[in-house]
């Protein structure tokens, strides 16, 4: 049976969902059946402020004050707040539009008395102060904002009424309505005036975020009311009775009818688009924010724990997209491989899961900071100093994987990330592990086909190039092209396609370091060209003897944390980049296609 918080954060997960598709009874019961978690399902609720309160006898009963779940609220909350601004905005407008052509009409001057003025102003008052307090108030709780909708509403529909009446009392429709035409005269009338009506009707059920039933019983009162003032005004005008009974009612009715059923399935559809939206953010407990970035094999998202508020990063693969089961089964067991891992080195797995379309995911830290790909290109070379101390980082994270007998296979500048963690600057983390391999692993096991090459080929060692079997050393070769590469800004082989790439990593011989920089202490340059040595033999035997040679340089230890500090206090926040996605060689790529690949860089 899973811990008691795994299956409380499942319960809580679970009764908002019910709570979102309107089925509160359901999530009442789903909680009673856990008699023994209700007390700390209680202080969650109390804790997260989802609700407003629960019954004292939690044993036995649940009840829910606030109508919408957090999540729900959350989503609503600036989407009708904007909304509510902008209908505000355009009633505003056009109350001052009707009040400039007023002014400057000396005949709808004589027809206005001391009331219409007075209600002229008071739309004009309470509109205005309605859209001041939005925009003053961004914060505003969603059922205060359905009060402000119903006011904006209120206001819209006693002032459209009042000037109907007005126009109906002028006496300016009988006028035209004299002589033969007097029918076709209502029903024009009738169709013009239903216009207004119907636009207002309309516009509600399309543009504010509403439930169908709320929309009905909104856009019914706005339909009614100039259909009453028109009985109204018929019953006690015996001159306008026979007209507006017999054509202009019929007449309006049938438009305010269309406008009504138009309102109520737009705003019913809306509504069922918004709700399919919003389940396409969620992914178990969490909820995806941005996509960030995708590569051969996933997709990565900025992502958010529903529950703890926790920002993570989200790495992703449709079932559409793996290809088959040997694709699945490798992203698969590459979150499997990383959560194996601790050193705090290597980027940390949160959870993993399938979603109910088949959806394959994993969660981990997210890191905003610089791949030093990224660094490189934009900063240029890094100091000998400041290399060495990543470097020793990477090394560190490739003992713990090394030690588990893991092997990465596509150690790269894009797959280390800089960032600060703790308060500390320039920490390293070393992630995607999506072409790891069991170094004791018979090769019939291996996610493998013929006629691939696994990786990428700018930083492959020889023995991987030529597709042989691997061990740890092919990392450390890697983790010399990276060095490589931070240290000069040019890749070991600059190469125009994959295949010549791929040759010269196998027979040919690395350019000193010093050629592309003069410089370069000539202790570092000599560990960085061991670790390029063409046979295996020849490198470091493991990461500890590389971190410790890479120690023993002259320039180790000269890079400090206030060094790295400053330097981070330096760079605009907006510069630094999220790069957890997989290259687009990061999977199992046909020699055919890596040929079509430029290799001036890793990527």
């Amino acid at each position: 049976m899973p811990p008691p918080d795994t299956r409380v954060n499942d319960l809580l997960l679970r009764w908002e969902e019910l709570r979102e598709q309107g089925q509160p009874q359901s999530a009442v019961e789903l909680c009673r059946s856990c008699p023994e978690l209700l007390p700390e399902l209680e202080r969650r609720i109390r804790a997260l402020e989802a609700f407003s309160a629960a019954l004292p006898d939690t044993r036995h009963s649940l009840v829910v004050a606030r109508p919408l779940p957090l999540a729900a609220s959350q989503e609503l909350q600036p989407l009708l707040h904007s909304r509510l601004r902008g209908a505000g905005l355009i009633f505003l407008g056009g109350c001052l539009c009707s009040l400039a052509l007023t002014a400057f009409d000396a005949q709808q001057r004589e027809g206005m008395v001391w009331f219409d003025w007075l209600l002229f102003l008071a739309a004009l008052v309470a509109t205005g102060g309605l859209v001041g307090w939005l925009q003053l108030r961004r914060e505003l709780p969603v059922p205060v904002l359905r009060r402000v909708e119903v006011l904006l509403i209120a206001v819209a529909m006693l002032s459209m009424a009042w000037g109907q009446i007005r126009w109906l009392r002028s006496g300016w429709l009988l006028d035209i309505a004299q002589g033969t035409a007097e029918r076709k005269v209502m029903l024009l009338a009738g169709e013009g005036l239903s216009l207004y009506w119907f636009a207002l009707i309309v516009l509600y059920g399309t543009f504010m975020p509403t439930t169908w039933r709320r929309c009905a019983l909104l856009v019914g009162s706005m339909a009614l009311t100039p259909i009453l003032v028109t009985v109204g005004m018929g019953l006690t005008d015996e001159r306008l009775g026979r007209y507006l009974l017999h054509d202009f009612l019929p007449t309006m009715s049938a438009w305010l009818t269309m406008a009504v059923a138009i309102a109520v399935y737009g705003s019913h559809k809306i509504s069922e688009l918004r709700r399919a939206a919003s389940q396409l953010r969620k992914l178990g407990q969490y909820e995806l924010k941005q996509r960030l970035g995708a590569g051969g094999m996933g997709e990565v998202y900025l992502a958010e724990h529903r529950l703890l508020k926790r920002p993570c990063a989200i790495k992703l693969i449709q079932p559409e997209r793996a290809g088959d089961v040997r694709a699945m089964q490798r992203f698969e067991r590459e979150v499997q491989v990383m959560a194996t891992l601790t050193h705090w080195n290597t980027v940390e797995i949160y959870d993993f899961g399938h979603a109910e379309d088949g959806t394959f995911y994993y969660a981990m830290e997210y890191l905003p900071g610089w791949n030093l790909d990224d660094l490189v290109e934009r900063h240029g070379p890094l100091s000998p100093e400041r290399a060495v101390h990543i470097l020793r980082q990477a090394c560190a994270a490739l003992r713990e994987a090394h030690a588990a007998g893991l092997i990465h296979r596509d150690i790269k500048p894009s797959n280390l990330i800089l960032c600060e963690r703790g308060g500390v600057a320039d920490v390293v983390k070393l992630l995607d592990f999506g072409l790891v391999q069991l170094a004791a692993a018979p090769r019939p096991t291996k996610l493998t086909w013929e006629g691939a090459i696994v990786g990428t080929p700018a930083y492959m060692s020889p023995e991987q190039a030529a597709g042989k079997e691997l061990d740890h050393r092919s990392d450390i070769y890697s983790l010399g092209a990276t060095a490589y590469f931070l240290l000069t800004g040019q890749l070991p082989f600059d190469r125009p396609t994959a295949v010549e790439l791929l040759a010269a990593h196998i027979g040919q011989t690395v350019p000193p370091l010093t050629q592309h920089r003069p410089d370069l202490p000539a202790d570092l340059e000599a560990v960085i060209l061991r670790c390029l040595a063409k046979a295996p033999a020849d490198r470091y035997p493991d990461a500890a003897a590389l971190e410790a040679a890479l120690a023993a340089c002259s320039c180790a230890g000269q890079w400090s944390s206030q060094q790295a500090g400053q330097w981070w206090q330096n760079q605009p926040r907006s510069d630094a980049t999220l790069s957890l996605v997989p290259s687009p060689l990061s999977g199992n790529t046909s020699l055919h296609e890596a040929d079509t690949l430029s290799s001036s860089r890793a990527d």
